[in-house]
């Protein structure tokens, strides 16, 4: 009999959890629109389209007239808000505290014009463009240590981080920019990552480590979801990604006594509960 385990740590961050209600509140009195996906996953996505969320992008705003649009956890940048206004547009601000908090900051550098500032986080996500949208386009987004040799070290430099990166990419980030600054140049670094959702890295080890199959659901544009998979790989080699329930092979269950079902931030846990439920299946039509 194949023990089937759910992550209690996994599933939507609080930012996520915010923004489904407001959408789903907002549902039942009138249509919405969202700009974006709402949550990185696919099922999730297709749930609420079913009530009656329309997923648009940021050129279909510019068309749109009188309408409520929802802005998503990830958050917007500025001019995201100047289309709004100019296309009598009601904006429902989904932005997550933690990121909201990050713009402002960011911004307040930006007026005081005395440093260039860095993002480390993913070019083109969704909350590293509303950052950057804080700086008018101004801040250097940096990847990995190799995107440094676009930086002027003689300049003074502030350094962020997209909410959703690892830490330990951070610190390497921070190390190599100490190393080759110039002694004239100011350094400053703001611990910018969310806790809820780097804390996960420890439990999810944790989890990994104590069964013999993981499977671990995310949606494959989940930048949260490729770093908690990585590390769940790390730990147990005999761990899979999957969307949805169908990707479960019975073969992956051969001789496996206990299975963890694990995911990302922005993984709900109906789903979760939903491939827990076929490989319970599967183990039975096995025997």
């Amino acid at each position: 009999m194949i023990k089937v385990e759910i992550d209690s740590h996994s599933g939507f961050c609080n930012g996520v959890v915010t923004a489904i209600r407001k959408a789903e509140t907002q549902l039942q009195e009138s249509p919405l629109y969202c700009l974006g996906d709402i949550v990185h996953n696919n099922s999730e996505v297709d749930r609420l389209r079913k009530k009656g969320l329309v997923t648009i992008t940021h050129e279909q705003l510019t068309s749109l007239r009188g309408e409520k649009v929802l802005l998503r956890a990830h958050g917007e940048p500025p001019s995201t808000y100047t289309t709004a206004e100019a296309n009598d547009i009601t904006i429902i601000d989904a932005t997550c505290p933690v990121v909201l908090a990050l713009q402002r900051r960011i911004r307040a550098t930006h007026d005081l014009h005395d440093s260039q500032i860095l993002i480390y986080g993913k070019t083109g996500h969704a909350e590293v463009n509303g950052l950057v949208g804080q700086t008018d386009g101004e801040a250097i987004v940096i990847e990995n240590v190799d995107a440094l040799d676009r930086v002027d070290f003689s300049r003074n430099i502030s350094l962020y981080s997209q909410t959703t990166m690892p830490i330990d990419g951070y610190n390497g980030i921070i190390a190599e920019i100490r190393r080759r600054i110039s002694p004239t140049a100011k350094f400053e670094s703001f611990d910018t990552i969310c806790r809820q959702v780097a804390n996960r890295v420890t439990d999810i080890r944790r989890f990994a480590a104590s069964h013999e199959l993981i499977l671990f659901v995310s949606g494959r544009k989940s930048s949260n979801g490729k770093v908690l998979f990585s590390q769940c790989r790390e730990v147990n080699p005999s761990s899979r990604l999957i969307s949805d329930e169908s990707e479960i092979r019975a073969e992956w269950l051969a001789g496996v006594r206990t299975v963890g079902v694990c995911g990302a931030t922005s993984t709900p846990r109906w789903l979760m509960e939903k491939i827990a439920n076929q490989v319970e299946k599967l183990s039975k039509t096995e025997k």
